[in-house]
């Protein structure tokens, strides 16, 4: 399999998981069901059980590291603005969309079948979940959100003190090595991962489940590609003056495993690999592409949403007025942190339905179906992880032109080229 590429071992996995399934499913195949979704689980289960320690280690060698770049509080700032500029867009898209194609009128579903699911999010919640109660038990539970919080406050207090934390921050550096080695040997996985994800969903999710959700569904896919082949490639034409091609021969590895992993974190390694060898500085590239995995999330945060507040109003035939539009845009924008790299996007979904003042049952009507609109949505959430920190670095003149344009020409899974070592100066003779 080496011998292939890694995007072409992922599509193989792809296609052939995708017949699997179809087997599966038409033939009523159980053990083969069964034997597809046990081998999906497992690849997420291995990615997911890296995001604690990467996460964490990551955000403070970034922050930390931000000591050596120039101008970094401009650059930080610059990377939110852009964040927020790009959601924005996003959700506009979504929301045009929703009106334009209504996904919810028509559809005859029970909704009194409908309860909430059973992780639902507020503003409340989402401001007080921030601060853990007990720092272990973030990593315990997995909460990616007071993960992030816990780091940001280490790593800033890191830099802050300098020197003395130098032992420390050499830790993280450390393992944060380790843990990358360790999850590259998982993403190594991949396409056989993909094989068992995508042959599952086949067997799983026949046309009888998305029959009456399709325009919906559709709504969706329509959306996350009007941001990756319309708005993606303006914004880099015109922010970055970039050719968008040379940008997807780049980013296309981590588009591809964010596709089949629906887990933005667990692609972050591909996503910032992506990013450097696109010719963004390393420094600026591990503080931008973690921060971009936490909260940067196009499809998740502002696609989504938008569509699904628009068809939960429409199936329980609740009228949005236009603050209610500006109030989808500003959840979207503001609070897609709540989303915090995780496969899923159902705490922002009830957060938006909780703010509009919709049922949140409106939510489980989509449940069955989120496992086949997450996969567009994390794919689209990294395209926009990646293109940020490449537009602000060529808007700063740090961007490697000559990278960006071979970033293609090589899989990402090569080696990196050794650096070029200077032969010292010669020392000159004392008079």
């Amino acid at each position: 399999m080496r011998k292939f590429p890694f995007s072409v071992q992922i599509l193989l996995g792809l296609v052939l998981g995708a017949a699997l399934g179809y087997v599966a499913r038409a033939g009523d195949v159980a053990w083969l069901g069964t034997t597809l979704g046990t081998i999906g689980d497992l690849f997420v289960q291995l990615l997911k059980l890296a995001v604690p320690p990467l996460v964490f280690t990551a955000i403070v060698v970034s922050i930390v590291s931000l000591r050596g770049v120039a101008n970094a509080a401009r650059l930080a700032l610059k990377t939110l603005m852009w964040f927020a500029i790009t959601a924005l867009i996003a959700v506009s898209v979504g929301i045009g969309l929703g009106l334009l194609t209504n996904p919810g009128r028509g559809v005859t579903l029970d909704v009194a079948g409908a309860a909430p699911p059973k992780k639902t999010g507020s503003w409340t919640d989402f401001l007080t979940g921030i601060i853990p109660t007990n720092p272990i038990g973030a990593f315990v539970e997995n909460n990616v959100l007071q993960i992030v919080f816990l780091a940001v406050v280490t790593g800033a207090a890191a830099l802050v003190v300098g020197k003395a934390a130098e032992p420390f921050v050499t830790l993280n550096r450390a393992v944060l090595e380790i843990v990358q080695k360790a999850l590259w040997w998982v993403i190594r996985l991949a396409p056989l991962g993909t094989l068992g994800l995508i042959g599952h969903a086949v067997e799983a999710y026949g046309w009888d489940l998305l029959a009456p959700l399709a325009k919906f569904t559709t709504a969706v896919y329509v959306g996350c590609a009007i941001l990756l082949v319309v708005v993606y490639p303006l914004v880099l034409i015109t922010a970055g003056r970039l050719n968008p091609l040379r940008f997807y021969a780049g980013a296309w590895p981590a588009i591809e495993l964010a596709f089949v992993s629906r887990s933005s974190v667990g692609t972050m390694p591909v996503t910032q690999r992506a990013v450097e060898r696109l010719g963004v500085p390393r420094e600026y590239a591990s503080f931008a592409v973690p921060f971009g995995a936490t909260t940067k999330m196009d499809g998740c945060a502002a696609i989504y949403p938008a569509l699904a507040a628009i068809f939960v109003a429409q199936v329980f035939g609740v009228p949005l007025s236009p603050v209610d539009y500006l109030l989808i845009a500003f959840v979207s924008v503001v609070g897609s942190a709540a989303t915090a790299g995780l496969t899923g996007a159902i705490v922002m979904l009830t957060l938006t339905l909780s703010t509009l003042g919709l049922p949140l049952a409106g939510a489980g009507l989509l449940l069955a179906i989120d496992p086949i609109l997450d996969m567009i949505r994390t794919a689209t959430n990294v395209a926009g992880q990646a293109l940020v920190p490449t537009v602000v670095a060529a808007r700063e003149g740090t961007l490697d032109r000559t990278a960006y344009d071979e970033a293609g020409r090589r899989g990402i899974d090569e080696p990196e080229p050794e650096p070029t070592k200077v032969a010292p100066e010669p020392v000159p003779a004392a008079a």
